[in-house]
């Protein structure tokens, strides 16, 4: 059976070719603006990538999968339409091939989905149950974004972006999850939701699929998920937080790498990782609080998380040069800027913070976050910002927030300005939802010109 997926670079759409290539079919695909790492786990799969065009279309596939980012217009997807070729959507096919004979852990909210849904699936393959998981980037032990696993339980990273062109609902009504967490929710993809009140009833639709017999593991003192548990909850309730909640997380490190977890007053053991900042404390207990629902002793998932070694492109280190350390994240809501920044802070003391970001999502691009932008840079000691052609705003008026922000219009002239101001101790955090055009592997070998250096070592942390 032959599948072609259009939008096939997607973070989610790319785990699918993995998934139906590992099923034995025959799989193809298309899109645009093609960046690592889904460019590159695809090529090693052997998965042909094309443009969109008609002609990627002949021979006539099987079935054609449609993923969220395609609209009206696209001459593929009009050529499906117009030849009448046998279309559905991503989650769609997920739910009716692969999740239908599984048991599901779904990781909804507007902050964390990767980084938890990675936790998860590596405590249950630290444990042996050998998961199934799709999540919205390659976590580093694994070194992939899905796999089918052989075990009765599947991961995935439950998003609120719509389905289709052709399905507005939310992708995560598709998955039926018996264990569901909800970390967090707050206002985002202002593309396709007018207002809040329209997530949170996308987020009432997917805890009306939860089993009664299944759990809910909510984030505590969230008040907009409050909201969506007053208008109707069937399932069983245990909340998470740090010192809140039935599960509870004791900072015993500021930076958040050491950690002590309890259950209803129970101490259950400590966590000593890799990963810094109190998001993630919170993620690794939703993680831990999923995996012991699944049936993982709690010792064993906080001895697992101990390995954990995090998700490419969140405060990925891609390298150091010239005394500087250059990290590469995904994050793009001001929520995940601040606390990725002050995860960093707290972690590196007094040192030189440089955020270089680049507003690249859609609800960025509108301007909605505007306002909370600034503050949201506030660790960073220097912040640059690249504004894109298409930005709908401008960013200059972020300056009044932010003492030290400069903004470019011209990448070349910030990477230039950023070079020029480099001093030996800095990190560089580069934020973008996107390639940023390589602008983190140009500014390393920026560096090493700059200092005479012709080898770097090459390491990598997760915070």
């Amino acid at each position: 059976m032959h599948i072609h997926i259009l939008g096939i670079c997607g973070t989610f759409m790319g785990g699918l070719a993995l998934l139906a290539r590992e099923l034995g079919l025959s799989v193809s695909g298309s899109d645009q603006n093609v960046y690592p790492p889904m460019s590159t786990q695809l090529e090693a799969a052997g998965i042909r990538l094309s443009p969109y065009d008609p002609a990627n279309l002949h021979p006539r596939p099987d079935q054609v999968i449609i993923g969220n980012a395609l609209s009206r217009g696209n001459p593929e997807v009009e050529t499906v339409l117009n030849r009448r070729l046998p279309y559905t959507s991503g989650p769609q096919w997920l739910a009716e091939t692969i999740l239908q004979s599984r048991r599901v852990i779904g990781i909804a909210g507007t902050h964390g989905k990767t980084t938890t849904t990675a936790m998860v699936a590596w405590i249950l393959e630290a444990a042996g149950l050998a998961p199934g998981f799709l999540i919205g980037g390659v976590p580093k032990n694994f070194g992939r974004s899905a796999r089918l696993g052989s075990g009765e339980w599947f991961v995935i990273e439950a998003d609120e972006y719509d389905t289709a062109f052709f399905d507005k609902r939310s992708k995560f009504v598709h998955y039926r999850p018996w264990i569901a967490v909800l970390n967090n929710l707050e206002y985002d993809h202002a593309d396709i939701f007018p207002d809040l009140a329209a997530i949170q009833t996308q987020f009432h639709h997917l805890v009306r699929t939860v089993p009664g017999q299944g759990q809910l593991l909510v984030a505590s003192g969230d008040e907009n998920l409050e909201a969506v548990l007053a208008r109707g909850c069937w399932s069983l309730v245990e909340r998470f937080g740090i010192q809140a909640g039935d599960w509870q997380a004791q900072l015993q490190r500021e930076d958040g790498s050491r950690f002590r977890v309890s259950r209803r007053g129970e101490m259950l053991g400590e966590v000593a990782w890799e990963l810094s900042g109190r998001h993630n404390v919170a993620n690794a207990l939703g993680a831990i609080a999923a995996a012991v629902h699944a049936g993982i002793p709690a010792s064993d998932a906080i001895e697992a998380l101990g390995s954990f070694a995090g998700v490419k492109r969140r405060l990925e280190l891609r390298g150091e040069a010239a005394g500087v350390r250059i990290y590469d994240d995904f994050a793009h809501h001001p929520t995940a800027i601040a606390t990725t920044l002050d995860g960093l802070r707290a972690r590196i003391g007094d040192e030189r913070l440089v955020a270089i970001l680049e507003p690249r999502s859609n609800t960025m691009r509108m301007g909605v976050h505007s306002e909370r932008l600034g503050p949201s840079l506030a660790a960073a000691d220097v912040v640059y910002l690249y504004r894109p052609p298409d930005l709908g705003w401008d960013p200059r008026l972020l300056t009044r927030t932010h003492p030290h922000l400069y903004c470019f219009e011209d990448l070349d002239a910030l990477l230039d300005r950023l070079l020029a101001d480099s001093r030996h101790g800095d990190h560089w955090v580069f934020m973008s939802n996107g390639g940023f055009g390589n602008i983190h592997q140009r500014a390393l070998e920026g560096l090493r010109k700059q200092s005479g250096m012709f080898h770097v070592e090459h390491s990598q942390i997760a915070t």
